[in-house]
């Protein structure tokens, strides 16, 4: 029998030959066995393309990844550097999308934008265990949110444990595996017992879920994408140094400065964690390599063609480049640098969205 140890290498494996994520070259290898009737489509956010895959199964037309992403307000910017004494370790938090600090609040917006009926449950474990069977058993998928280390199939290290997670479509059950998306393109497994366990880990969103009741309609997205493009404008117009634009200048400070406390040559001066730390950041900007879809400013630039905006997508994809530049780089002034041109591009790109949009 294959161990855990030689399977993980069969997948890595399989990564390097054929280029694929994580997750759908375990899938491949795990045998998982097509299901009837769900597309897998794939994506790059987490959030957007598990609703829009909800939303296509229950016949909801006229969307694709990258209209939900823009509906829900697109693209968001916050920075933040956290030291674990426990583990020696520190770990960089990059927000690149709108109200990236709470977890539900995207999905909220485009389903209310789109006038699309659901339901959201949270219970204690045993509830929500029997409420989340009741729904499969329906038919129904349902959006969950599980701790990325207690689910498994990311392979990550233990002390990621508790840390949270991004949200998944559970949206089959067979005997005592479920059928999971989390961007994949083949079908994917987990044993429903590993779902349980991960989706209660973390309290703040502890059993945390979402069901489309809404079916078989076309909703306004014109105007839905026309609030979605004011949210962002307002969004990325505000002051805050945590959670709008200004994060990205306090964090180009912060790779220079030597006196504040969370300045980078203060907190790295034995060299501790730093390796962690640049390896969160690239995970973090970068969507080759991370899991939750990179800086997704291409994506936006997506969803801005659809809009109308066109020739405003262009200079998004060139910022997203930027920050896929920063992943790779070591230096700390080189990365200041980097940062004060990013907060500079992604200002003056915003102020031109807010001229067409006013």
């Amino acid at each position: 029998m294959t161990s855990r140890k030689q399977f993980k290498a069969q997948v890595r494996a399989r990564m390097a030959k054929t280029g694929e994520r994580y997750t759908t070259a375990f899938a491949h290898l795990s045998g998982a066995s097509p299901d009837g009737g769900w597309v897998l489509r794939g994506g790059t956010d987490p959030d957007a393309a598990g609703l829009n895959a909800m939303l296509a199964a229950r016949g909801i037309s006229g969307l694709d990844e990258a209209l939900v992403f823009g509906i829900g307000g697109g693209i968001g910017a916050g920075y933040i550097l956290w030291e674990f004494k426990q583990h020696n370790s520190r770990h960089v938090t990059i927000g690149f999308t709108n109200t990236w600090q709470y977890v539900t609040r995207r999905s909220e917006k485009v389903l209310a934008r789109l006038g699309i009926a659901h339901e959201w449950h949270r219970s204690a474990p045993k509830a929500a265990r029997a409420w989340l069977t009741a729904r499969l058993d329906a038919g129904d998928a349902v959006m969950v949110w599980p701790d990325r280390y207690q689910i498994g199939y990311w392979d990550l290290p233990e002390e990621l444990d508790g840390h949270g997670g991004h949200p998944v479509v559970v949206y089959r059950a067979a005997g005592n595996q479920v059928y999971l998306d989390d961007r994949n393109q083949v079908p994917l497994t987990v044993a429903r017992e590993d779902l349980d366990r991960a989706v209660a880990r973390v309290g703040t969103w502890k059993n945390q879920a979402l069901v489309i009741t809404d079916s078989d309609r076309a909703p306004d997205v014109e105007a839905a994408v026309r609030e979605g493009l004011r949210d962002v404008v307002e969004h990325l117009s505000a002051k805050s140094d945590s959670f709008s634009l200004p994060a990205w200048r306090k964090w180009s400070r912060m790779m220079t400065d030597t006196k504040a406390a969370k300045a980078w040559p203060k907190v790295f001066a034995d060299g501790q964690g730093l390796d962690h730390a640049l390896q969160s950041v690239r995970e973090g900007v970068d969507g080759r390599y991370g899991v939750t879809g990179g800086n997704l400013r291409p994506l936006f630039a997506d969803f801005l063609e659809q809009a109308g905006h066109s020739g405003l997508a262009p200079r998004w994809r060139e910022i997203g480049a930027m920050w896929n530049a920063l992943g790779e780089m070591t230096e700390f002034p080189a990365m200041g640098a980097q940062l004060a041109e990013l907060h500079a591009a992604e200002t003056d790109a915003i102020a031109r969205l807010k001229a067409v949009v006013d």
